[in-house]
């Protein structure tokens, strides 16, 4: 009896760790999308943002950032503590949300984009370990799944923006969910718990170097193959973040308002049911076999590449709408697998680190390839023409994976 009730609130606490998070996944990427779909508002106001490829260099200063700073978010995690990490990052995201109002100059908007880098690249790999250490075995991909639909909510709501500011102010898009993000701060700082660093205090385990966190993951063969399963396909889907908004906007004459909820919508609700389908999918496969998590990341991955071709090829916007919720289908089963394949390969006190290695290098390539096609629209060449590049890019990603080889022990030493 005693065993039924601490398995039931060991369940319950796994869930409540994955309902405290969603809504910090919805807040990080709103800001996201609201900078992109409110591009031609943001550019009226401040003059000095002088065109595309500078307004694509704002998305990617973010990203930079952000990069560059996952390894060491991660890492931060891994060692001291999840919770703490979590709320840090959204205490800063909720005063850079809301500074982002008054800005007033390209030069401002760069270095709060920067802030917020610094902001999120703190959130993910923490958030996305502590969710994966509370749920073991066969709902953790589930788990993950649930928690990414956050993003992709934050994603659509972030489509808002544009509706925004053509009724009132992008200004106050901002104002308003910086304050909501610090109210929010206040209810996760009361509930959010990591129990998982008080076993290991408890049971005495010390700190890993960083040296031994690298050594691990970079002489881990699966691993690196994953970083670049994870890198490639990430790469159209950071030019559909940054640039469909656009895309739609030019090939079909949609307005701001109409283009941006259309490129956040569709893509967004094709993209929870992925995620959502994408864990139930691979925790029942996973049951037959160990490689399970892999096969749904690869199906996913595949479903993507029709639909790029189909960016690449625009004939009609009934078109673009189906090409938009079967992208966001495939990338919602790749997206919800790949903490889950990670903590196959490595073991808890790694994950963090590892998730902010794949984060460095997958959105290092997608700054480059925001600002590119920022390059390529001011040179006049359309943009359906990156798409087609993208859907070959992400065709290499399905070998990838299927060539990953999970180890017969996950290394995790208790010192």
């Amino acid at each position: 009896m005693t065993d039924s009730r601490e398995s039931r609130s060991t369940g319950l606490h796994a869930w409540g760790v994955v309902a405290l998070l969603w809504p910090v996944a919805v807040l990080n990427y709103l800001d996201r999308m609201m900078v992109a779909t409110m591009r031609s508002s943001i550019r009226s106001d401040i003059p000095d943002i002088a065109n595309d490829a500078e307004f694509g260099l704002l998305m990617a200063i973010f990203m930079w950032v952000y990069a560059a700073l996952s390894p060491v978010g991660g890492y931060l995690a891994d060692r001291f503590n999840r919770r703490w990490t979590i709320l840090l990052s959204l205490l800063v995201w909720s005063a850079v949300t809301w500074l982002t109002g008054h800005a007033h100059s390209f030069t401002q908007m760069a270095w709060l984009r920067a802030a917020m880098g610094v902001s999120e690249a703190f959130y993910m790999p923490a958030a996305l370990a502590l969710i994966a250490d509370a749920h073991p075995g066969e709902t953790r991909s589930r788990a993950i799944g649930l928690h990414l639909s956050g993003v992709y909510v934050g994603q659509a709501l972030g489509g808002l923006g544009g509706w925004i500011a053509d009724t009132s102010s992008w200004r106050n898009a901002f104002i308003w969910f910086g304050a909501a993000g610090v109210v929010y701060g206040l209810v996760l700082a009361g509930l959010l718990r990591d129990p998982g660093r008080a076993r290991e205090q408890a049971a005495g385990e010390k700190p890993i170097p960083l040296g031994s966190t690298l050594k691990v993951l970079l002489g881990c063969g699966g691993f690196l193959l994953l970083v670049l399963h994870f890198t490639l396909p990430a790469q159209p889907g950071w030019a559909v973040k940054n640039w469909l908004p656009t895309f739609l906007s030019s090939e079909f004459g949609l307005k701001q308002g109409p283009a941006g909820l259309s490129a956040t919508g569709y893509v967004t609700l094709a993209s929870v049911a992925g995620v959502i389908l994408g864990g139930v999918l691979a925790d029942r496969w996973s049951r037959r076999t160990p490689r399970g998590r892999i096969h749904v990341s690869a199906l996913g991955v595949a479903l993507c590449i029709p639909a790029l071709i189909g960016f690449g090829m625009p004939g009609s916007l009934g078109m673009a709408i189906a090409c938009m919720m079967l992208f966001g289908l495939g990338f919602g089963l790749f997206d919800a697998n790949n903490m889950p394949i990670l903590a196959q390969l490595v073991g808890p006190r790694y994950r963090a680190t590892g998730y902010g290695i794949m984060n460095f290098v997958s959105i290092s390539a997608g700054a480059g390839i925001t600002i590119l096609l920022g390059r390529m629209r001011d040179s006049g060449i359309p943009m359906s023409r990156a798409f087609l590049i993208l859907a070959a890019v992400t065709a290499i990603s399905v070998a990838v994976v299927s060539a990953i080889r999970l180890p017969a022990a996950i290394p995790n030493p208790k010192s």
